[in-house]
């Protein structure tokens, strides 16, 4: 069913229906063949729209987390190291950690896998609506260091922190 019209498919964006107007098309031409009633049509339809809204809103959170490229699992060559424990990998990627509160540290050579591993334990999280934020280790301590230099700044000059003088603070800031 190609002859939607343009008005229909903008009437529907203008209520906020995200999905592409090809896969509108497609919906409805499926619903001509299938002799679909009103009530499975827009079941359909929702079906069709919470698809679309959970997939942009599962690529917003990874951009957000900053997960990068997250190469597909089946691609991951878990014959190289060969004493990588798949079964505890795969057991992880069930997210039980996160339910017990409990941490994971990936330990290893370079060029094993870990960053690999880390993003789709991230990537797994993001899917069942946790909130991720993804940096590696140089990255973490590096922002740890640069909170704690801050403060120490903070205590010692306490002047450069005073409202009255916020332009000052920017200047300094901006030279550490």
């Amino acid at each position: 069913m190609s002859d939607v019209p343009g008005e229909l498919l903008d009437g529907l964006a203008i209520l906020g229906l995200r999905t592409p107007h090809d896969a509108f098309r497609a919906l409805l031409s499926h619903a001509t063949r299938q002799r679909l009633g009103p009530v499975q049509l827009l079941e359909q339809l929702v079906a069709l729209e919470r698809r679309e809204r959970d997939g942009r809103n599962l690529m917003r959170r990874t951009r957000a987390a900053k997960l990068g490229k997250v190469t597909p699992l089946v691609q991951f060559d878990w014959s190289h190291p060969q004493t990588i424990d798949r079964a505890r990998i795969e057991h992880l990627l069930s997210l039980d950690f996160v339910k017990t509160g409990e941490n994971v540290l990936l330990r290893g050579p370079s060029g094993v896998g870990k960053t690999t591993l880390a993003k789709h334990l991230g990537l797994e999280a993001l899917r069942a609506g946790h909130t991720v934020l993804f940096c590696t280790f140089a990255e973490a301590l590096a922002e740890l260091l640069r909170h704690r230099i801050l403060a120490c700044a903070r205590a010692q000059t306490p002047a450069l922190y005073h409202p009255n003088t916020s332009h000052h603070r920017r200047d300094w800031i901006s030279a550490l």
